[in-house]
């Protein structure tokens, strides 16, 4: 009995995984027949076993959009006289099955069947029977989607159902590839060349201007439990409470990002021949330090951007811009001031990160009621969330393919921050050791090739599996391995284990 209820449950589980495969996105193009010369995309959901979707758009008819939107198309009371000879009408949804209204609708002369759908699009199901008599497509609109259509273009429009093909993988990666690697390759020199500069600055006891910036702060072991568990602890709150947590989250970001932005502008802005002067001697906080006006001014700056970022950041258009831009400032400023001491601190770190990633994105699924991943989930926002906010710790670009998936369900393809800072991490101590060995950068340049190489073969996984990834599963294997492997190379991995090989007596810095 045992064995014939475990072998149901997976009937059940397989014929569930059927329904949802046969659910796809498709596109609905309309037109005015007023002579709008643009028509626009809306993003549709079809079951291709009712009928398929051509994959072309000159291929797919363009037929007189039938506005029944007050008839529920339940009985033959509610066709109308003259039927919808070559029309697809659009009907409410509720009170039959789906099968009962495509079944009016195609012994009425309609070409096909658009359902208004108020409530989340499902997709329209049957059974094999009811498939093989019906030869026209059904898919769902959603009530949003069709107020648009008849507010854009009016009542009197035509459209056309078709469904391109999914790209292997959209040109958008590459720029988040390019963005990536960009930051860890900055961001690990520009910490590593810092570091050992201020370290020869000490040695030289030179009390000049360097000795006013923030100091990096060495992340030991207890720090690093401390933090994975921090951070398991919010990706679960944030599962749960996401709808009050997000505006927290939000906050935080447009602090850090505003704070990360001054520290890459500051070395610059303190070369420029203006605006030197000083504030006047005071008591305030801050200020009693007498900081120079363009530093004041670039204060404002930065918060400026970051509150406008905060203001506008569901912006499709170009919020995204504002986003990435003080994301990758954020990152560089954690890079900068965040130090693993030893590569031993670097492995446990990445090891820790790298389980965590994993039990997330492919473990949560089997604990979760819904199925979904909370990494996943989290990271492009519930779609039962009340407040459709997204978390900003990611790098956002526009998908520059058109395609349902696009237009229907992931308009952005998304990078987290930590798949940058950890093994950014890992990249700036690389080029510490290397300054002070004296290796020519050959770890510096060695663990940022491999985290390319890492980045790349994330994106095929992506392309390949088609669901998301947790990156550092390919990311940390790649960094680590390749550090490990020139250490033991060049005969310094005990050195390079320790830290050791950061020498009391400093070289000048190049």
């Amino acid at each position: 009995m045992a064995a014939a209820a475990a072998l149901a449950r997976l009937a059940t589980a397989f014929l569930l995984l059927a329904a949802q495969v046969a659910a796809e996105y498709g596109m609905v193009r309309v037109v005015s027949e007023l002579g709008v010369p643009r028509g626009k995309d809306y993003c549709i959901l079809y079951n291709p076993q009712w009928a398929h979707l051509p994959h072309d758009l000159n291929k797919a008819s363009l037929l007189q959009l039938g506005d029944w939107t007050s008839s529920l198309l339940c009985s033959p009371s509610d066709i109308p006289a003259s039927g919808f000879s070559n029309q697809i009408p659009l009907v409410a949804r509720g009170n039959c099955t789906f099968y009962e209204k495509v079944r009016l609708a195609q012994g009425s002369g309609a070409r096909g069947l658009l359902v208004v759908s108020k409530e989340k699009l499902v997709p329209p199901g049957g059974n094999k029977t009811q498939y093989e008599e019906i030869g026209i497509p059904v898919a769902l609109l959603s009530y949003h989607d069709m107020l648009d259509i008849f507010r854009s273009f009016g009542h009197k429009v035509r459209v056309a159902l078709y469904a391109p093909s999914e790209p292997v993988l959209d040109y958008n990666m590459v720029i988040i590839f390019i963005m990536a690697v960009g930051t860890v390759a900055l961001g690990g020199y520009w910490a590593g060349s810092r570091d050992v500069k201020k370290r020869y600055m000490k040695h030289k006891r030179d009390d000049g201007p360097e000795k006013q910036e923030d100091e990096a702060v060495d992340v030991t072991p207890l720090m690093i439990c401390v933090f994975v568990v921090m951070c398991c602890s919010m990706l679960v709150l944030l599962y749960y409470f996401y709808d009050h947590l997000v505006y927290v989250i939000i906050g935080i970001f447009c602090l850090a990002s505003s704070t990360g932005l001054y520290s890459c502008l500051a070395p610059c802005v303190r070369r420029l021949p203006c605006c030197e002067c000083r504030v006047p001697d005071n008591s305030l906080p801050y200020f009693h330090k007498r900081p120079q006006a363009r530093m004041l001014l670039l204060a404002l700056f930065c918060m400026a951007v970051s509150v406008v970022w905060g203001v506008f950041r569901n912006e499709d258009q170009w919020a995204w811009v504002l986003q990435d831009a003080l994301g990758t400032a954020f990152c560089l400023y954690m890079l900068r001031t965040i130090r693993l001491p030893t590569f031993k601190a670097c492995t446990l770190l990445l090891l820790v990160l790298f389980i965590y990633d994993v039990f997330f994105v492919f473990i949560t699924p089997f604990l979760t009621k819904s199925g979904n991943s909370i990494m996943v989930e989290v990271a492009t926002g519930p779609s039962d969330s009340a407040t459709h906010e997204k978390l900003p710790m990611v790098l956002k670009v526009p998908r520059l393919n058109s395609s349902p998936l696009a237009l229907c369900d992931r308009p952005f393809s998304l990078l987290g921050f930590g798949d940058i800072l950890v093994p950014g991490l890992l990249v700036a101590y690389c080029h510490r050791f290397d300054v002070q060995v004296q290796s020519s950068r050959v770890y510096f340049v060695a663990s940022t090739i491999a985290y390319g190489i890492g980045l790349l073969v994330t994106f095929v996984a992506l392309a390949l599996m088609q669901r998301g990834q947790p990156a550092l599963l390919y990311l940390v294997p790649c960094t680590l391995v390749t550090a490990c492997a020139v250490a033991l190379w060049r005969r310094e991995l005990g050195a390079f284990w320790t830290g050791s090989g950061f020498a009391k007596d400093l070289p000048q810095p190049p």
